[in-house]
């Protein structure tokens, strides 16, 4: 049973910083996208970076610069650092993990199709 989870939300200033993880167990095929998205309230969900097992990655251009997407190559653990945060960066974060995507550009553009979702972790950032 594929299984994801999330870890390292928070509440900092605008400026700051924090470490998304996403820990992912029981899953069987050596070729993924794996993608961090984020839904802020009253807004639909969108791809904010994406990695694959290529080692390509894709930014959503309201990011580019300040996150970096990352994986553990010891373990099937994720990051996304989050750098020079803004107040519009408030959203619970999603980490998801699909077999069948090709690319990180792909995997962006698939903020419900993608076939393994973690519950998610609140990020809130203040003014």
């Amino acid at each position: 049973q594929v299984q994801l989870v999330e870890s390292g939300g928070g509440s900092v200033q605008a400026g700051g910083s924090l470490r998304l993880s996403c820990a992912v167990t029981g899953y069987p095929y050596s070729r993924y996208c794996m993608a961090w998205f984020r839904q802020a309230p009253s807004k639909d969900r969108e791809g904010v970076a994406a990695i694959d097992s290529a080692g390509s990655t894709s930014y959503a251009e309201s990011v580019k610069g300040r996150f970096t997407i990352s994986k553990d190559n010891g373990d099937n653990i994720f990051y996304l650092q989050m750098n020079s945060v803004k107040p519009e960066d408030t959203a619970m974060y999603h980490c998801a993990i699909d077999p069948r995507c090709m690319t990180a550009i792909q995997a962006l553009d698939l903020p419900y199709g993608m076939d393994y979702w973690g519950k998610g972790t609140l990020v809130t950032i203040s003014s």
